[in-house]
């Protein structure tokens, strides 16, 4: 008898639907066709495990399992479930299978019949309702991720015999449901770090607050101990909130790499992914036989930070030149070509040299000629090009550490920043994809930053004088554009232009002579 259930595949952060179709014949032995990788050529061990444990039977005769299409190749042990329960149904033991039509039904079986999480719930919730299927059947680790999805009755179970109970109308499961909008407002919550802790650095949360109001990429240069990964780490919460959209975008993404905590709904707060130097160039972008994000699509709508940037792999930097600029990863496999989404913003930070003193106001700096431009050169001129701001970080003296007096809060930074994005969402509205001003392309460059004579004079002299490269222009005009948008002006002053030059200070022909 051949039956046919309907489980789900993600390929990139999209899901397709799969039939899995079982059919038992005169012969002998199970086979699994359809392009599966090793862990679904033993799903027939965990399910005839499963099955004869729960007092049901496995056919003595051939049993032909195809995931369809047969063309793609399909991976992990999800499918154990919509196979058991295939082969249930082929064999006579499970009634009513034409109700199977109805369900996308994902899990991973344990010898025992317990249904293990899986990864990739969302899309493949938000594909089974585009594809009108009444129901998704999945682990109950898994039923608040699935559930956020409107109009799809969503199944949360425990063990291989509640999913027969319900398909033979014996026992039913209650479904899980979520409302998204309610859900995603009550897990908005204040950060656990606020600027108001640090002490000074007036002029370093200055840079960050541009950073955040125009989504520029930056990089915080100073000795150990200035604070540097501190700053950073509040870097999120001058950020403005994340839309319900780009909440869904980001748990896709998380979802599809496993890295949703147990029971999860919707990912509320801007990510920040910290990897380690000692991270590969695949880790940091993504890869795999079977495509995963890496840590710059975990970012996405989002803040990377790459600590010590000059220690981290010289191809791993590399390789983030064109998601910078595209704000995308397209990662190409023989047989297949998928898309992670990368828009996040980076911010790195470094030593100005490999002992950390040079330039430090205090501490000799004990590296020997030579050895501070051979550090930054590990930091390619292309990429630095692509960072709009260079902020170099100062110790804090000991009268502003003994400061009673908190600092401004994140909540008033962020006011700031709510308000400057706003007014450069009204100006891109037009445009799509572009909702900052780190995302304007050359073509709009002159018509939204424009500058005066003053202005022109200016950057003429910065340019001669500093050696800066065309794309070093184009950023300290968005860069400019952002501050003016800060101070709520419609045009680039020459103060924003200075300010923003002065962001520029690791072009090579600025520093370390």
């Amino acid at each position: 008898m051949l039956v046919k259930t309907f489980g789900s595949a993600v390929y990139g952060v999209e899901a397709i639907t799969i039939v899995i179709e079982v059919n038992v014949m005169p012969g002998k032995d199970y086979f699994i066709v359809g392009l599966p990788d090793i862990a679904i050529r033993e799903s027939i061990r965990r399910v005839e495990s499963a099955i004869k444990t729960n007092g049901y039977h496995m056919p003595r005769t051939k049993l032909i399992v195809n995931l369809s299409p047969a063309n793609i190749k399909k991976s992990g042990s999800a499918f154990d479930l919509p196979i058991a329960i295939g082969a249930l149904a082929a064999t006579g033991q499970l009634p009513n299978a034409n109700r199977l039509n109805d369900y996308v039904i994902m899990g991973e079986l344990n010898l025992d019949g317990t249904v293990q999480p899986i990864r990739g719930a969302l899309p493949m919730a938000i594909t089974a309702r585009k594809e009108n299927y009444r129901g998704f059947m999945l682990p109950i680790h898994n039923a608040r991720e699935a559930g956020i999805v409107s109009e799809l009755d969503v199944y949360g179970i425990r063990h291989l015999n509640e999913a027969i109970s319900f398909f033979k109308h014996e026992g039913a499961i209650q479904k899980t449901t979520m409302l998204a909008r309610e859900e995603f407002a009550q897990s908005q919550s204040a950060s656990d770090v606020d600027f108001s802790e640090v002490k000074g650095q007036g002029n370093i949360k200055r840079a960050l607050e541009i950073a955040a109001a125009g989504g520029h990429n930056s990089i915080l240069i100073g000795p150990p101990g200035a604070g540097k990964t501190m700053l950073a780490k509040r870097l999120p919460s001058i950020l403005p909130p994340l839309s319900l959209q780009e909440a869904l975008e980001t748990t896709k993404i998380h979802s599809v790499a496993g890295k949703l905590p147990e029971h999860a709904t919707l990912i509320s707060r801007r990510p920040f992914r910290a990897p380690h130097h000692s991270l590969s160039h695949t880790a940091l972008v993504g890869g795999g036989s079977i495509p995963q994000p890496g840590e710059i699509s975990l970012a996405h709508n989002g803040v990377l930070f790459l600590d010590e940037l000059p220690e981290f792999q010289r191809m791993a930097l590399e390789v983030m030149r064109q998601p910078m600029e595209e704000r995308k990863i397209t990662i190409s496999r023989s047989r297949m070509v998928v898309d992670f989404p990368a828009n996040f913003m980076l911010l790195a930070s470094m030593n100005p040299c490999p002992c950390g003193f040079y330039n430090h106001p205090d501490k000799a700096c004990v590296c020997p000629p030579g050895a501070v431009r051979k550090y930054l050169n590990r930091i390619s001129g292309p990429l630095l090009d692509r960072i709009d701001l260079h902020v170099e970080v100062t110790p804090v003296s000991f009268s502003e550490l003994s400061a009673r007096q908190p600092g401004e809060t994140s909540a008033d930074i962020r006011e700031r920043v709510i308000k400057a994005r706003t007014i450069q969402n009204e100006r891109y509205a037009g445009y799509q994809g572009i909702y900052a001003n780190a995302l304007i392309p050359s073509q709009l460059l002159k018509q939204t930053c424009a500058i005066d004579a003053a202005g022109y004079r200016l950057l003429k002299t910065a340019m001669d004088k500093l050696k800066l490269s065309a794309r070093a222009y184009d950023r300290i005009l968005k860069v400019s554009r952002t501050i003016a948008d800060i101070d709520q002006q419609d045009r680039i002053l020459p103060e924003h232009l200075a300010e923003a030059i002065q962001y520029r200070s690791l072009d090579r022909e600025s520093w370390a002579g």
